[in-house]
């Protein structure tokens, strides 16, 4: 895992069956465009989080595709139905190779 990034995660402990939720997901990351330049004049390399899944319960919620133009520590909110008692799993892949992984679980109320 790179220096300082670090996933972030909130999710209700438990919903009805059938609820929309709310999730909401913040990864600090740099998001380095690859288009500014250090003080050397040295273009700094891309370094970004290209892509960010959420699973539920093996089932896919969620597959963005980031792009250089997002901001550092990107966060991500987005609706998901809970149609049973299970475990959220978000995964963040980044440029340098690094996946980055967190899970939530969830009951039925």
């Amino acid at each position: 895992m790179a220096s300082g990034v670090k996933p972030r995660v909130k999710v209700p402990k438990s919903a009805s069956a059938g609820e929309v939720i709310a999730i909401k997901t913040l990864i600090s990351h740099p998001m380095e465009s690859g288009q500014r330049k250090d003080s050397d004049g040295n273009v700094i390399p891309r370094s970004i989080i290209n892509r960010f899944t959420c699973e539920f319960n093996g089932q896919s919620v969620i597959d963005v595709t980031l792009e250089p133009s997002i901001s550092t520590n990107p966060y991500i909110e987005f609706e998901a139905t809970v149609p049973e008692a299970g475990e959220f799993k978000f995964t963040w892949y980044d440029d340098d190779g690094s996946v980055y992984e967190d899970a939530k679980a969830i009951e039925i109320a």
